[in-house]
């Protein structure tokens, strides 16, 4: 990707306290990011998703399977941003449950080759690996690049020089790879090689409702149809 070329980033916030500790982190890394990219000639825009708006509305879209007009909006959001922060608090020795919902309600093929910086915020250094646990594995199946570098802060965190070293490595990797336009030409080149989880062969400025087969009997039985039936053709 050439270095003019302006890029969009989208942060990923599910904190949901006022201040919020992973909202100033996720904005703290996207500044960073956006600064290391200026240095470069590149523009970026940055977006949020702030979860904690979305609550009840992921909630009903997991137990409907129908995202309304807002959580629709944010996942189109995705599919359209060059790069992810995806930054999250850690409850209980795991990462929140409000992202794992929205996550879920991802379809496995939209973030495929998509950069992403993983965060996350928590009370006790403890937690730390949480990220490369919990967050890490989770983008890998959605077959994301999560960056090399992971992102944990803990109170004791916000005052150490080290954080912000660490801020910066991050956001140097995730400028490296937008600058390279690297993971819009892995996804393009090699999207007919991908098992798509609902059997699509486009590319992707191409995915469409037209691209799935609603006629085979997988297809029916989930609308709540019937499959055809099976014929003992021996003639």
């Amino acid at each position: 990707m050439a270095a003019h070329v302006p890029v969009t980033i989208t942060v990923i916030n599910a904190g949901v306290s006022d201040p919020s500790s992973t909202r100033l982190l996720a904005d703290r890394v996207a500044q960073k990011v956006i600064d290391t990219l200026r240095e470069s000639g590149t523009t970026a825009t940055v977006r949020s998703i702030d979860l904690g708006t979305l609550a009840v509305d992921v909630a009903q879209a997991l137990v409907s399977g129908m995202p309304n007009p807002k959580v629709q909006a944010a996942i189109e959001q995705l599919a359209r941003t060059d790069g992810i922060i995806a930054a999250t608090p850690v409850y209980k020795a795991g990462i929140s449950g409000l992202f794992k919902s929205f996550a879920d309600l991802i379809d496995n093929d939209l973030l495929i080759a998509k950069p992403v910086i993983l965060a996350a915020t928590g009370g006790s250094a403890r937690h730390a690996m949480v990220v490369d646990d919990h967050l890490r594995p989770l983008f890998a199946f959605l077959r994301a690049l999560p960056m090399p570098t992971s992102l944990y802060a803990a109170p004791e965190d916000w005052s150490s020089t080290d954080l912000g070293k660490r801020i910066a490595r991050a956001a140097g990797e995730l400028a490296v790879l937008l600058r390279s336009g690297a993971g819009r030409d892995i996804a393009d080149s090699n999207w007919s090689g991908y098992q798509h989880q609902f059997g699509g062969n486009a590319t992707r400025a191409e995915r469409t409702g037209a691209d799935i087969d609603f006629d085979t009997d997988l297809m029916r039985l989930a609308a709540g149809g019937a499959s055809r039936p099976i014929t003992n053709d021996r003639s």
